[in-house]
């Protein structure tokens, strides 16, 4: 039995979308970010970051987007998502992967998070005005260089699309017009549409 910690309208429903897929035998951990829970001690005692997601394995804790699509994607192979048996297509939805983590979210973060970078107000709110021009851009990469479609990485489900689609999500949030990218919106309504996706946010929007 897996244990996965998460907070709504976060990065963590790309892994509770992904567990869904493999049919993983896991329990929810909901942390409330309004009540501070994620710098609690018991939190910080799973996850000394304060944040999520994190997923509670009988070998250990992981954090990390990228690292539980992959620990889910090997741990359950028979649910196909991922091309675990073509090094080059994997390392690429890694490529992927990481590319949603480090800089796309990245530079969504600083719409709400500029704290984490610098202090003064002027700062922050010129991190924010920056915010739909930095995201845009990350987009139209996304959009004209690295979709493959009508999934990420072509005709298969992987676990690059409940990432994708979790970040989709907040596009009209960061001022992002997402009609000016079609691929990527065609993909989001198709996304939505899938039962596991369904099931996750009706989870954690319960």
């Amino acid at each position: 039995m897996l244990d996965f910690y998460y907070a709504p309208d976060t990065c963590a429903l790309a892994s509770h979308i992904a567990l869904e897929d493999a049919d993983a035998d896991f329990r929810l951990h909901r942390i409330d970010f309004g009540k501070g829970e994620q710098r609690s001690p018991d939190y910080l005692a799973v996850n000394p970051k304060g944040r999520v997601p994190a997923l509670v394995t009988e070998r250990g804790i992981l954090t990390e987007t990228p690292a539980m699509l992959a620990y889910v994607a090997q741990s359950y192979p028979a649910a196909g998502l991922a091309p675990l048996d073509d090094p080059f297509a994997f390392a690429q939805l890694q490529a992927f992967n990481s590319y949603l983590c480090s800089t796309l979210h990245v530079a969504h973060a600083h719409r709400m998070r500029g704290h984490r970078w610098v202090d003064e107000p002027e700062a922050i709110a010129a991190m924010q005005r920056k915010v739909p021009e930095a995201v845009g851009a990350c987009w139209a990469y996304i959009e004209e260089q690295a979709f493959a479609g009508p999934f990420v990485m072509g005709a298969h489900y992987t676990v690059a699309d409940p990432y994708l689609f979790t970040l989709a999500q907040w596009m009209e949030g960061d001022g992002v017009d997402p009609s000016h990218f079609p691929k990527l919106s065609a993909h989001r309504d198709m996304m939505g549409q899938r039962p596991t996706v369904q099931k996750a946010l009706r989870a954690e929007q319960a």
